[in-house]
């Protein structure tokens, strides 16, 4: 037995001595603390014989504040690492035409910068010489580096491709698009923390209701001359039948239950509060790339002009052959579709890329040159059929590459981002749960965004959003009356993961922040996890109400007996675990297979009961 009770009081011991350090705070500051409540029940429970009752309400406290801590000091550990996208040191441009290194931070409004082939860039800008294809997906989620040329905007932490640029800084280190990025996450983050003082405050008055009502069960008594024991025992009692156990367990089981059956299917919710949100969105927005889409271009067309090649497999081969040596991601969408193909590839002779134009090469005696139609259409005389099937394809939301053979255009390839498997279906889904159907936000252009929305049979969409931009949209949606759920995946959607009612966050391609800032990760990047993780987040909402309506049946009768009437302490504590292990094991239902199934949307729509 004493072995029993040592492992015990370690238990009190271990989750107990913090929030009684953070409730005795509490009462200088002439506040009751919830969690000394708690310490207070539980050491009431321990007198009277009931420490495992104490022990139980010690791990649910202690657990949870742990919890909370942990995913606090994560996501601020991600803001931080968001900062080192900007680089420590720019080069400086003088009027002498001499280069000085100095640290970002100190970079100028009208301060010239050399952003050197493979360089971050260090400042917002304007390019004042220079082309080059800028990686900026970290800002706009674009797939594909960006061209740019004199005149275009640059954003810091972008990366240069193979050019170099000159910019001239127009913005502060401090009012970047990046450094505006953290402020809105961070701003986001306290916005959420201060939704939940009407909880606190409901907390606040049952502790002191509760502390009040034990002292004057026992104190009014006395001074009437009752005896002191069964006094202190119906006091105690009391305590015991007025316990929170049941309504904490009434509420957690479930959602729990939900969390874990949710990661055995690979969403990972982070916390019981996100699982309550999930299912009371009423509409879904989702960011395009790599959440919708796949997030990387693939080759879906090749058209030849007749008397310069013989065959679609001829042209690829030779464009794919040019572009083997070359980083580039459409290079790479070529290659790739060539290989897919089963074509062979010529080595590449006389090689050279130019920024933002294209590769010219020499394959099998052929100079081939592969490159975007402005620049290759605008050096000759253009058949009108390539600059149909050019425009054509643009308008199709596709990026069009040129192929010239011996210096004859021989073709047009078209490549454009891919749709998830199973997209249009959870799409469809999503509209019947939630009544409304999803919004596309997203960065890329216009033509690209509706190509896939068309796809998806989505009509409402948001396209060339910068990252305040998606959060503005977002509170568009939610002033009107709409709980937004956002799902994205890169660092361009944190803010708006943040701002949003529920975010979303798709697990493999995520980035770090987005993944840190989202209440959610879908693992596996599976889109038809989505339905059905709503569709558990109400099913789990149904069974809190409903062992809320127990537990505070079973608290009330039991209660009023004990004022009323003579409850004996057995009876009382009975009756207590008795409600405690009804809604305990109701809550559980929610850990089988089964229930995950039963939320499957696929399922249940072929049966027609989605409502």
């Amino acid at each position: 037995m004493w072995v029993w009770w040592a492992l015990y009081a370690a238990c009190y011991a271990a989750g107990g001595w913090e929030p009684t350090l953070s409730g005795l705070r509490a009462l200088t500051e002439r506040r009751l603390d919830v969690d000394l409540l708690m310490v207070a029940a539980a050491l009431g429970a321990a007198a009277i014989g009931q420490i495992t009752d104490g022990a139980l309400l010690i791990v649910i406290f202690a657990t949870s504040g742990a919890l909370e801590s942990y995913a606090t000091q994560r996501t601020q550990d991600s803001v931080r690492g968001l900062l080192d996208l900007t680089p420590d040191t720019a080069t400086v441009l003088r009027g002498d035409g001499t280069e000085h290194v100095v640290p970002a931070s100190d970079l100028a409004v009208g301060d010239v910068v050399l952003v050197r082939p493979g360089e971050r860039v260090g400042a917002d800008g304007q390019v004042l010489d220079g082309a080059s294809d800028v990686d900026q997906a970290t800002i706009t989620g674009e797939p594909l580096p960006s061209p740019k040329q004199v005149g275009d905007e640059v954003f810091a932490g972008t990366v240069n491709g193979t050019g170099a640029l000159r910019v001239r800084v127009e913005r502060p280190a401090g009012d970047t698009v990046l450094a505006r990025i953290v402020a809105m996450v961070q701003e986001a983050g306290t916005t959420k923390a201060r939704t939940q003082l009407f909880i606190e405050k409901v907390e606040q008055r049952y502790s002191v209701g509760m502390v009040i009502a034990t002292l004057l069960l026992f104190a009014v008594p006395l001074s009437f001359g009752a005896d002191f024991q069964p006094t202190l025992l119906r006091a105690m009692t009391f305590m015991i039948v007025a316990s929170p156990c049941a309504v904490v367990l009434a509420t957690m089981p479930p959602l729990l239950s939900a969390i874990a059956n949710a990661g055995r299917h690979g969403v990972l919710v982070k916390s019981a509060v996100v699982l309550e949100r999930l299912g009371a969105s009423s509409v879904v927005a989702f960011d395009k790339t790599g959440t919708l889409t796949e997030g990387t271009p693939r080759v879906t067309e090749v058209r030849i002009l007749p008397g310069v090649v013989g065959s679609d497999s001829e042209l690829l081969a030779l464009a794919a052959s040019a572009e083997n040596p070359s980083e580039h991601l459409l290079a790479r969408a070529v290659v790739a579709a060539a290989h897919k193909a089963g074509l062979s590839l010529e080595h590449a002779e006389e090689f050279s890329a130019l920024p933002g134009r294209g590769v010219r090469a020499r394959v099998a005696g052929r100079l081939v040159e592969v490159g975007s139609p402005a620049h290759l259409l605008g050096t000759t005389e253009p058949d009108d059929v390539v600059v149909t099937d050019v425009a054509s394809l643009e308008l199709d939301g596709q990026t069009a590459v040129v192929v010239r053979v011996d210096g004859r255009v021989a073709g047009v390839v078209g490549l454009a981002d891919h749709l998830r498997p199973g997209a249009a279906q959870a799409v469809e889904q999503i509209a019947t749960l939630t009544g409304t159907g999803p919004v596309v936000l997203t960065g890329d252009n216009p033509r690209a965004a509706r190509r896939i929305a068309s796809q998806l049979g989505i009509t409402d969409v948001h396209a060339g959003l910068l990252p305040h931009e998606k959060v503005d949209a977002v509170r568009a949606l939610e002033a009107g009356g709409h709980k937004v759920m956002l799902v994205g995946d890169g660092i361009n959607d944190a803010p708006a993961l943040a701002a949003a009612h529920t975010g979303l966050a798709m697990g493999r391609a995520g980035s770090d922040l987005a993944l840190q800032t989202a209440d959610a990760v879908i693992v596996r990047d599976d889109l038809s996890t989505i339905p059905a993780i709503i569709a558990l987040s109400r099913r789990a909402r149904r069974l809190v109400t409903a062992n809320l309506i127990i537990a505070s049946a079973f608290i009330s009768v039991l209660v009023a007996w004990d004022l009323l009437g003579d409850l004996p302490l057995p009876l009382g504590v009975a009756g207590h675990e008795g409600s405690t292990i009804i809604v305990g094991l109701n809550g559980l239902r929610l850990l089988r297979t089964a229930a995950w199934q039963h939320s499957d949307t696929k399922k249940r729509h072929r049966k027609g009961e989605l409502s």
